[in-house]
């Protein structure tokens, strides 16, 4: 039987509450120094729907875990059929208001560095640069006998050329790319080995169950020991891999921010929430800041 993770978190009564006034997000930014740390609400806007919002994908999918996807070969079917199928959507989303916001702030030298949760590449295509990857990117495949690291695209080539004309209509889509199919629409869909060793195939991103690699923990911890103030976008900070860095801003006296419609599991260390749609808020601020354009 598929276990579903421990991923949810009930707010409690304690926390406060959020505003609308964006000048605290503003005032940080006019002081430079931020960093961003942006979670899967920031590309609800691009059409990749998030985890925990309203309509979120947990309340009907349950992500694929580390440990099945290695131990279950017919797990990794049902995973590539889905995710497959979600790669040509997925692929074509793109940056929206709040992406671009975030460039330009520092196009124009408002950020000490940014910091994402999403694997969608977004941030990448709206120009911001030096983007780190907390849990990697769809657009790798890593092979877990040797290690070879390549494009995902050369995997969509090879995965059409062995099962030509697979073409079910998905449910829905999540926020790992994974298409909502049915067992009887993955059928006997054919996975592909390594080209390089006839090894197992694993997208290049950190799965439930999995940790994120000690390095880019501690380099993330860097960039909080090295920001002014910390700037959290569309992240309902439920887990730990990026609460972390909240309690860490928060316990070194560093102004945490938070800007997300719903309350978040560290709501409690921030100066703010605020509870506005993220594209709009953020556009609002750089136009307060004069910054506003691609």
């Amino acid at each position: 039987m598929r276990m579903r993770p421990t991923l949810s978190w009930t707010p409690g009564e304690d926390l406060p509450p959020g505003t609308t006034d964006l000048r605290p997000v503003a005032e940080a930014l006019r002081a430079g120094g931020v960093l961003v740390l942006s979670g899967a609400g920031i590309s609800t806007e691009s059409g990749i729907p998030d985890y925990r919002g309203e309509g979120g994908s947990l309340s009907r999918h349950t992500p694929m875990t580390y440990q099945e996807f290695v131990a279950d070969a017919q797990a990794r079917r049902r995973y590539w059929a889905r995710s497959h199928l979600g790669w040509r959507t997925f692929g074509r989303a793109r940056p929206n208001a709040g992406h671009r916001a975030v460039a330009a702030y520092g196009r124009h030298g408002l950020l000490s560095g940014v910091i994402t949760q999403n694997v969608d590449g977004l941030h990448q295509a709206a120009g911001s640069q030096d983007v780190v990857e907390l849990h990697g990117s769809l657009e790798r495949v890593v092979c877990l006998s040797c290690g070879a690291l390549s494009p995902r695209r050369d995997l969509a080539r090879r995965l059409e050329e062995a099962n030509a004309g697979f073409a079910p209509v998905a449910a829905g889509i999540n926020p790992d790319g994974d298409a909502d199919l049915t067992d009887e629409q993955v059928g006997d869909f054919q996975v592909v080995p390594c080209a390089r060793c006839g090894g197992v195939l694993k997208p290049d991103v950190v799965f439930f169950g999995e940790a994120v690699p000690p390095r880019r923990v501690e380099h993330c911890r860097e960039l909080v020991r090295e920001a002014t103030s910390l700037l959290v976008l569309g992240s309902s900070l439920t887990v730990m891999s990026g609460l972390r860095f909240v309690r860490q801003a928060a316990e070194a006296g560093k102004q945490v921010l938070i800007v997300n419609r719903d309350p978040t599991r560290g709501d409690r260390y921030a100066a703010a929430r605020v509870a506005l749609p993220l594209g709009a808020a953020l556009t609002t601020v750089a136009e307060v800041l004069g910054i506003s354009g691609p």
